[in-house]
């Protein structure tokens, strides 16, 4: 599985750690920007990037997205057909999200959570498997896939 990293000049701090920690523990990871820190730069433009990688394999693929309220990045990777971004808080979040959702991008608010703990989040997003037994939470993604194919 290939994770795919972007976030803005608020968020280049928290991918650059996140990156490195992937990369010590041997995942295989695609940064696709900000390549440098770029004052000025845009989330829309790294949030669009990491999402249509994932929207190219949903169910394998994994994204990691982050500006400064995280808020911006979530909105942006929800527009890609297949893509099921959250923004998270803390591990617990995830864990639901993932479990529960089958998010596959996961949003970050730099600004808002302390670096250890979005590594620790970062790991619950990796180790998390959907619970695809449970008719539930097949029947909800069901109905999202529905929305998308009408819109």
């Amino acid at each position: 599985m290939i994770i795919y990293l972007g976030a803005d000049h608020r968020g280049f701090a928290l991918k650059e750690s996140i990156k490195k920690m992937l990369t010590d523990e041997g995942y295989a990871v695609e940064d696709l920007g900000a390549p440098a820190m770029v004052p000025d730069d845009d989330y829309p433009d790294y949030a669009a990037a990491v999402a249509a990688k994932v929207a190219k394999g949903p169910a394998e693929r994994r994204g990691i997205v982050a500006c400064g309220s995280g808020f911006g990045v979530d909105v942006v990777a929800n527009k890609f057909k297949g893509v099921r971004a959250a923004l998270a808080m803390s591990p617990d979040h995830v864990y639901a999200g993932r479990h529960d959702d089958d998010v596959n991008v996961l949003a970050l608010a730099a600004e808002y959570i302390a670096p250890e703990d979005a590594l620790k989040m970062v790991h619950v997003f990796l180790s998390t498997p959907f619970d695809e037994k449970d008719a539930r939470f097949a029947r909800r993604l069901g109905k999202i896939g529905e929305i998308e194919e009408r819109i």
